[in-house]
């Protein structure tokens, strides 16, 4: 079942909690052992518990809201009350947190049960879903490769089956990229759609999001609808002011929708040639819908951009987490990658921060152009397909050296810089069956309208259709 039909099923008492939760703990004994996306896994006596409470109060016409009795796994970057939060970090192995983050709590509040955590790489680092504490996730298409990440254990629990709807974070493309990796969707809303934290920075909370993740968009819009809003603690968050999520369908007449193709912005990303094939033939879809799709290249120095965003990126890493590299003990247990961003981090002065948050500026308003004349801009969710899941990083791509860890990683930046929503769709396969994605960007705020066209380029493409070979084994 689809998320949106199991809630209804729970909620007409024609399936019971209980059984949900038995059958999604079969599917997670099933298939994590290949993939090891879902970690800390809960007490199974306790969770059935809760599932027959969720049942006692059905009895009593009672719904906590629509993941009444669903089975979620919270991602293990965002603190959960009770649970391990480690941030695939040895500096935080076992350490219990005592508080829900905002969504987290919400999901909570919303009828949820957390059978465990979803994996993730060290600090959220990397865009591939490995670490000291866990190991490595694999992908759900081919456990021989890399899930992506960082919500990478969410996008593999979802393409597996064993979660109904996931969470995530994206700062650096980390609901979009897994999303992409495992044929799912991936939701980056606007900054301050969904309430991130709280945490001691919730003023510089204006590049990480937390987003829905999702095997269709009706169960995104679900999961988001329960996601969003204004929460006091976190002063970036906003106003629950689009009510659509609640009560319009995501059905709409997208005839004459403009959409610029940016593909990989006149040769500045380097990219697979087969997944820039395979991501080009998914625009035939918006076609069939009625769009009229172009070609549009930005006018921007986009090494420019990269630079200031690893500027930002750096200082806001560093800021975060300068206390572990000035710890000699803690330092050692730090991932090269973290050390060189804290390192870049600390390094910066006042002014190279603040030219680049004006690049970053000179951005958002070139996109808010682009706008003008387009209602989406589209281009490939990644630059490559799944590589080795023993390897940290690709150090080359289409020919071209990798000058950092996260270079490859490139095509998910022109949204997080200009703070837009974007989308993470399912966009064919390779010659060998690995999954490709595209991402649909949209105007600020514009977040109902990117999952209303992906909505109906989902039915048009029928591509998140196609299921792991990993399910048809078992």
């Amino acid at each position: 079942m689809d998320a949106t039909s199991l809630s209804r099923a729970i909620h007409r008492r024609a399936l019971s909690c209980v059984e949900v939760m038995d059958a999604f703990l079969a599917q997670i004994d099933a298939q994590n052992p290949t993939v090891n996306a879902i970690v800390a896994m809960q007490d199974r006596t306790l969770l059935r518990t809760q599932a027959q409470e969720r049942d006692a109060q059905l009895a009593r016409n009672q719904s906590m809201g629509p993941l009444h009795g669903f089975p979620q796994a919270p991602k293990d970057i965002a603190p959960v009350a009770g649970m391990v939060t480690t941030n695939g970090s040895p500096i935080f192995k076992g350490q219990v947190t005592q508080v829900d983050s905002a969504a987290n709590g919400r999901v909570r509040a919303g009828g949820a049960i957390f059978v465990g955590r979803t994996n993730s790489p060290e600090f959220g680092l990397g865009a591939h879903t490995y670490n000291p504490v866990y190991g490595i996730t694999r992908n759900a298409f081919d456990p021989s490769r890399t899930a992506g990440g960082s919500s990478g254990g969410a996008g593999v629990a979802l393409a597996l089956h064993m979660l109904p709807v996931a969470d995530g974070s994206d700062m650096m493309g980390s609901l979009r990229t897994p999303a992409a990796f495992n044929n799912v969707f991936g939701f980056r809303p606007s900054p301050g759609c969904v309430p991130h934290g709280p945490g001691e920075e919730v003023f510089f909370q204006q590049f990480s999001v937390t987003g829905p993740m999702a095997r269709n968009i009706p169960d995104l819009a679900m999961l988001l609808a329960v996601q969003a809003g204004f929460d006091p603690r976190l002063p970036l968050s906003r106003r629950q002011d689009d009510p659509r999520l609640f009560t319009q369908p995501l059905e709409r007449d997208l005839r004459g929708q403009r959409i610029g193709w940016l593909g990989h912005l006149n040769g500045h990303l380097p990219m697979d040639p087969e997944l820039l094939a395979v991501t080009t033939r998914a625009l035939d879809h918006f076609k069939t819908l009625g769009c009229d799709v172009e070609d549009v290249q930005p006018n921007f120095d986009l090494e420019q951009l990269w630079n200031a965003w690893l500027t930002l990126r750096s200082f806001t890493f560093a800021g975060g987490n300068a206390q572990h590299y000035a710890s000699t003990e803690r330092r050692a247990l730090l991932k090269p990658e973290a050390i060189w961003e804290i390192e870049r981090g600390l390094k910066l002065s006042g002014p190279e921060v603040f030219a680049a948050a004006k690049v970053r500026t000179a951005w958002y308003q070139e996109l808010r152009r682009l706008f003008e004349t387009y209602d989406f801009l589209v281009m490939p969710t990644t630059q490559i397909f799944p590589f080795a899941a023993e390897q940290h990083w690709p150090k080359e791509v289409a020919g071209q050296k990798m000058d950092t860890y996260h270079r490859w990683m490139q095509s998910v930046i022109p949204a997080t810089m200009a703070g837009l929503p974007a989308l993470s769709m399912p966009a064919g396969f390779s010659a060998s069956g690995l999954p490709a994605g595209i991402q649909v960007i949209g105007p600020l705020q514009n977040d109902f309208e990117v999952l209303q066209l992906g909505h109906a380029y989902d039915l048009a493409s029928q591509y998140s259709r196609v299921e792991s070979p990993l399910l048809k084994r078992g």
